[in-house]
C-alpha cells in the first residue's frame, strides 16, 4: 500500500483530498489535529507516533523529525541500497507528503504578540518534511498549497512527474519566504550582510512599462496599510505596470498632506497639487494648476470624496481616481465611466510620528536599500541668509512648495502661491533648465505675482536666482551647502529675493 504524511494547519480542502488519497490505494498517516479532524471525518488514519514507535513530545514541537519518517519519504526509489535498507529497518516508503506552514506571518500581524508566542509559530518538522519531499520529487509529490490539491489528485492517476517537479519547485519557493519572514522578524541590523525580502504574486499583467515587456505585479506578504499594495480598487479596469508605480507617487505624496489636499500625479511626477478649506476647493486649484497636463493622470484626494468634486472629475479623463472614502452619489457619477480606475486608500496619521520604512530600487544585479525619506522641514528648520525675511504667508507657501518639491524627480524647481502649484520644473539636466520650465508654466497665472520658489538641491551658482528675480519671484527656499552659496544669497539681495535655507537636500530619482 502507498503511504501519505498528512500534517497541516490549514485544513480548507483536507478531508476531500484525503479521501482522494483513499480512493486511491493509500494509506493516510497524520499528526494530531490533522489526524483528529480525519478520524471525525471517518477516514481511517495512522496516527505518527504508531510509526515511529514514538510518541509526539515537547507539547507538539516533535512529531514527524523521526527516520522512519524522513527515510520514507528520502529514500530514492531507483537506487537498490536505498530500498534494502528500507526493508531491513521495516520502513515503509512515504510517497505524498501534504504539509502546510505553522502560520508564522499572520501570527506576528496580531497585536499584542511577544516574541516567544512568535517563536513558538516557527515550523520545524514541516519544512522538513516538505523538504525532503522536493528533494526526493522523482518518487515523492510535496504538496504545500491547498489550492493544488485537485490537480495532485489529477496528476497520481497520470503519474506526472513533471508536476512533481514543479510542486518541489513551489516548497523551496515556499520554505524560503517562510525563512524570510521570520528572518525579517528576528534581524535587529539596519542593513544585514543579506537581504532577504519576499513578495507574493499578485497580479499577471497584460504587459509592462512597454507593450512588448512582460511584467507582474509582486506584494509583501502583509503590506503596511498606508502603501499602493493595500489599496482596494472598487472600479474601473485592471491596473497597469505604470498605473502602479504613478498610484505610489501619487499615495507617497499626498501623504504628506493633513489640509484637505489634491494631487494630480502624471508619469511620475505632480503635475498639479492644491489645498483649500474643502476638498473641492483643493480640486479647484490642483486641476488650475495645470489643466492640461491632468488630463489622463492619478488624482489622490485625502479627504472623502463628495459629488460636487466627483462632478468635476467626471468632466475629464483620468487614469485614476484614490480616495479614504467616497459618497455613495460621488461614486456613482465617476463609476459611469466604466474604465476610470476608483480606489480606496489609508492615510497617513500626521497625529502619529512616520514609521521608519526602508524603500528598495532595482539596478543590474542588485538593489539598492535606503530609509524612506519622511523628512518634513518646518518654520523652526528655516535659517534666513538674506538682509529681506519672508512674511508670515511667504514662510507658508515656502514650506508647502517644500513638501512638493520632495516628489518631484530631480533636478527639481516648484512655484508655488497660496496652497497650490503654478510651475514645476522636473527631471532636467541643469537646475536652471528646470526653473526655466516651472516659471514659464507659473507666469500662465494669473495670481502669480508674489510666488515662492523652492528647490531640492542647493544652487550650484548663481544663475537660477538671478533667473527667478528676473521673473517675479520674491522668496526662495533651498537646502544651502555649496561651496558657492554666498554667491546665490548675494544675487537674492540685489534683487531683493527673502531666501531660507535648510540644511537638507530631497533629491528624488
Amino acid at each position: 500500500m502507498k503511504r501519505a504524511l498528512l500534517s497541516v494547519s490549514n485544513k480548507q480542502g483536507l478531508e476531500t483530498f484525503a479521501q482522494g488519497l483513499v480512493d486511491r490505494g493509500f494509506e493516510i498517516v497524520a499528526t494530531g489535529g490533522t489526524e483528529q479532524q480525519l478520524v471525525a471525518a471517518g477516514i481511517a488514519v495512522t496516527s505518527v507516533a504508531t510509526v515511529t514507535g514514538f510518541p509526539e513530545m515537547l507539547g507538539g514541537r516533535v512529531k514527524t523529525l523521526h527516520p522512519r519518517i524522513h527515510a520514507g519519504i528520502l529514500a530514492r526509489r531507483d537506487q537498490l541500497d536505498d530500498m534494502a535498507a528500507l526493508a531491513n529497518a521495516e520502513i515503509t516508503p512515504i510517497d505524498v507528503v501534504c504539509v502546510n506552514l505553522y502560520p508564522f506571518a499572520a501570527t506576528i500581524q496580531r497585536a499584542g504578540i511577544t516574541r516567544t508566542e512568535a517563536i513558538e509559530q516557527i515550523d520545524i518538522g514541516g519544512p522538513s518534511a516538505l523538504r525532503a519531499a522536493a528533494k526526493n520529487a522523482d518518487s515523492v509529490w510535496a504538496v504545500v498549497d491547498p489550492a493544488d490539491y485537485p490537480k495532485v489528485l489529477a496528476g497520481l492517476d497520470q503519474d506526472d512527474q513533471a508536476m512533481r517537479r514543479e510542486l518541489a519547485a513551489k516548497v523551496f519557493r515556499t520554505t524560503a519566504a517562510y525563512d524570510a519572514q521570520i528572518a525579517a522578524y528576528l534581524t535587529t541590523a539596519e542593513f544585514p550582510d543579506t537581504y532577504t525580502p519576499t513578495y507574493v504574486k499578485r497580479q499577471t499583467m497584460r504587459y509592462g512599462e512597454n507593450s512588448h515587456q512582460a511584467a507582474a505585479f509582486y506584494a509583501e506578504p502583509y503590506p503596511d496599510p498606508h502603501s499602493i499594495a493595500a489599496a482596494h480598487q472598487l472600479h474601473g479596469k485592471e491596473l497597469s505596470f505604470n498605473n502602479l508605480k504613478d498610484a505610489d507617487a501619487a499615495l507617497q505624496t499626498i501623504n504628506e498632506f493633513s489640509q484637505p489636499t489634491v494631487v494630480a500625479m502624471k508619469h511620475m511626477n505632480p503635475c498639479g497639487i492644491g489645498q483649500g478649506a474643502t476638498i473641492e476647493a483643493a480640486w479647484d486649484k490642483a486641476f488650475a494648476a495645470d489643466s492640461t497636463s491632468i488630463f489622463g493622470g492619478i488624482i489622490a484626494l485625502n479627504r472623502n470624496v463628495d459629488l460636487a468634486t466627483a462632478t468635476k472629475m467626471h468632466a475629464l479623463f483620468l487614469e485614476i481616481v484614490m480616495a479614504p472614502s467616497y459618497d455613495d452619489d460621488a461614486l456613482a457619477i465617476l463609476a459611469q465611466k466604466k474604465n476610470l480606475r476608483i480606489l480606496t486608500i489609508q492615510l497617513a496619521d500626521h497625529a502619529q510620528p512616520a514609521p521608519r520604512m526602508m524603500e528598495t530600487v532595482s539596478v543590474s544585479g542588485g538593489v539598492l536599500v535606503q530609509e524612506a525619506d519622511h523628512r518634513v522641514e518646518t518654520a523652526a528648520d528655516l535659517t534666513v541668509v538674506t538682509d529681506l525675511a519672508p512674511t508670515p504667508a511667504q514662510v507658508q507657501a515656502l514650506l508647502f512648495a517644500q513638501i512638493v518639491v520632495k516628489h518631484v524627480k530631480s533636478n527639481a524647481i516648484v512655484v508655488a502661491k497660496d496652497g497650490q502649484t503654478l510651475g514645476i520644473g522636473a527631471g532636467q539636466m541643469n537646475r536652471i533648465g528646470s526653473a526655466e520650465i516651472a516659471l514659464t508654466a507659473a507666469q500662465t497665472h494669473s495670481n502669480f505675482a508674489g510666488a515662492v520658489l523652492a528647490s531640492d538641491a542647493f544652487f550650484p551658482m548663481g544663475d537660477t536666482v538671478e533667473y527667478a528675480a528676473q521673473h517675479g519671484i520674491r522668496a526662495i527656499i533651498q537646502p544651502g551647502g555649496s561651496i558657492r552659496d554666498q554667491e546665490s544669497i548675494d544675487k537674492a539681495n540685489e534683487y531683493g529675493i527673502a531666501m531660507v535655507t535648510t540644511g537638507v537636500r530631497h533629491f528624488r530619482h
